[in-house]
Parts: structure tokens; sequence; C-alpha cells
């Protein structure tokens, strides 16, 4: 499952605009969720989902359904952590496990998603790629989510994966970390993504 925002100029990436520009952060927005769903597709994990936001009728995500053949979902209402257990628990409805990321990763690769599929298939509860400003980049989930996983956390801040690691312990969650990678939310993150291979 990918969670992607609508690419609409001064809705997206609103924290790298000083430094792009609005339409200039709406098309790193578009290509941040085009390379994230290439990757997806290219992990081999099965169909992918795009989740979006506010919903699947821009026709951005319409292209993206017929370019990447993905299927598409809406988001819903409520806070990040709302949508990310609705769309988690929609998961194991179908299946043992469902792995959830977002688009704002461009170094995510298809073998990161294959390494925490594995993790859920060897018996882990739960996997996370945690992101290098304290957040994550992808959750796995092989059980019911616990109440109150994702509840009033302070999304967007440092502070995310250490919170969510106190309720795991709590919640006697068996997970695994993977390597942290990093994200692209500030302007002193746009030299990293220059500097990527084959990135226009």
């Amino acid at each position: 499952m990918v969670f992607a925002k609508a690419p609409a100029p001064g809705r997206v990436k609103t924290r790298l605009i000083p430094a792009l520009g609005a339409n200039g952060a709406a098309q790193l927005q578009r290509q941040l969720i085009a390379r994230t769903l290439r990757t997806a597709v290219a992990a081999g994990l099965g169909t992918p989902e795009l989740w979006c936001a506010p919903d699947p009728h821009d026709p951005f995500f319409a292209a993206c359904a017929k370019e990447q053949d993905v299927s598409l979902r809406s988001q819903g209402e409520g806070d990040l952590g709302a949508r990310m257990a609705r769309a988690l628990e929609s998961a194991l409805a179908l299946g043992a496990s469902g792995l959830l990321i977002g688009c704002d990763c461009p170094v995510l690769t298809p073998e990161y998603l294959r390494t925490a599929a594995a993790a859920l298939a060897g018996g882990d509860d739960a996997v996370f790629g945690p992101a290098e400003d304290g957040g994550y980049v992808l959750i796995g989930i092989a059980r019911r989510p616990a109440a109150g996983l994702f509840e009033d956390i302070a999304w967007g801040t440092a502070t995310v994966m250490q919170e969510t690691r106190r309720r795991l312990a709590r919640g006697n969650w068996r997970w695994r970390e993977l390597a942290p990678l990093w994200d692209v939310d500030r302007p002193e993150d746009l030299p990293r993504v220059r500097r990527l291979p084959a990135w226009s």
C-alpha cells in the first residue's frame, strides 16, 4: 500500500515551497509518487494499492493506475494514524500481512520491501523502516493493530518512532527495524535528491 497526497500546487510539500515554489513542490511530489510506485511494482509482492488523499478522483491518480497497473483506494477521514490503521486493517482482512509506505523516500528499493515482507513471513508481528528524522518510511503488520498503536501520535515530529517503540513494547509485539533511510521533507533534503542517479 502506497499512501500519497494529490500533487496540487500549494497543498503538498509545503515546507519545500520556499525553495521550489508551489509548482516545483507539486512536481517533486509527482516524481516521488511515480518513483515509489515503480519500486512497489518491482518488488513483486502483489498488486500495489495507491491509497489517495483527499480522494482517488484526481486525474494524476487515474494516470498512475493506468501506467503502473495499481488499484486506487481512498485514505478516508481522520489523522494519519487513523488512516494508516484503516489501510492496514483492510490488508489483514484479505491476507496474512500488509506493508504500507509513503512516497517521500526516494531511496526505498524493491529489496528493502522484500526484506520487510520476509520479516513478517518469518514470524514478526510488525516491521518498521525508520526514517532518519525520527519517523518511519515503512510499516508492516502481521497482527491486528493494538488499540492505540497509532492514536494521538505527534506525526511529523522526531519522536514518532520512539513513541511507537514504547507502544509496541507495552503491547508485547515482536517487531523488527530495518536500516534507517532518509526522506524528503525539508529544503536541506533537496541536495541529496539531486545527487540520486537518473533523477530529473
